[in-house]
């Protein structure tokens, strides 16, 4: 006989809002370190509308906190270039998201 030669996975379950809270956390740092685009519409539209989310609820920092010394304050440093974006600007750009934009803008008020 044989097994099927299909993997077995021995996870622990994790629990769905970790799991969500962890896949975020990684999806910004990522965005604004090894995924950079130096362009606001070459980002991923929900990655950008969570890092101004995050920021308008101050925990943007703490995503920030377990990253070295040096990859914090590049994330800061880009992080600081997207608020310092003007909504107006970035939405009237080919391609952009224009309703993102009009919130981005009534967050950064």
């Amino acid at each position: 006989g044989g097994g099927g030669g299909g993997l077995t996975c021995l996870c622990l379950p994790i629990p769905r809002p970790l799991f969500t809270q962890h896949l975020r956390l990684t999806q910004v740092q990522d965005s604004v370190l090894s995924k950079w685009q130096n362009d606001t519409s070459r980002f991923d539209k929900r990655v950008l509308a969570l890092i101004y989310m995050a920021h308008a609820s101050d925990v943007l920092e703490n995503a920030f906190a377990p990253l070295s010394d040096d990859d914090y304050e590049l994330a800061m440093k880009r992080v600081r270039e997207l608020l310092d974006a003007d909504p107006e600007v970035e939405a009237a750009k080919g391609g952009s998201n224009e309703v993102l934009w009009a919130v981005v803008s009534a967050f950064l008020k």
